[in-house]
């Protein structure tokens, strides 16, 4: 019995209480109240911490853009720099090759003169001893020749004497 007059209290009740037009006034207030409350706590609390968090954000952001420009800048300078450095050292390696082969140059220039001189020297020297060579060579073929002359003209019978034979050897030996 207790189940059967719970059932037909239920059955009689009306259908959901929010549904009721009796409560709507009572539900429109607090639903008002309920917003204004939810907007005073948003504009006053959550809103200007928002509002914070976002204004930090973009200066951040616009001080992080400015550094990197910042950067970005001193990289072309730093660039730049390292351009120039690099091309002053080709230029001053290029220089110090060039002085280099210059000084190479004039040191081997002068090697080569200083031999050349000590060349023409010998070589004068050796046609010096061979002219004396020559001469003497030839004062010894003339002897030579004097005395063979002599000995073939006695060997053969004849008298001859020294001037004849003298004169015969030399005009001989020009030609």
């Amino acid at each position: 019995m207790a189940t059967e007059t719970h059932s037909a209290e239920v059955a009689s009740a009306p259908g959901m209480p929010q549904l009721n037009p009796e409560h709507w006034s009572n539900q429109i207030f607090w639903l008002v109240l309920a917003l204004i409350a939810i907007y005073l706590i948003l504009s006053r609390v959550a809103l200007p911490r928002i509002g914070a968090v976002l204004a930090e954000r973009s200066g951040t952001i616009t001080n992080d853009l400015a550094a990197a420009e910042d950067l970005k800048a001193k990289a072309v300078e730093a660039e730049a720099a390292y351009d120039k450095a690099l091309i002053d050292a080709r230029a001053e390696a290029h220089n110090i090759v060039e002085s280099a082969k210059a000084e190479i140059k004039a040191d081997l220039d002068v090697a080569i003169a200083k031999a050349d001189a000590e060349i023409a020297a010998k070589a004068a020297e050796s046609e010096k001893a061979i002219s004396e060579i020559r001469a003497s060579a030839l004062e010894n073929v003339k002897v030579v020749a004097k005395d063979t002359a002599k000995e073939i003209v006695t060997a053969l019978g004849g008298k001859a004497d020294a001037k004849t034979i003298t004169a015969a050897v030399t005009a001989r030996m020009k030609g």
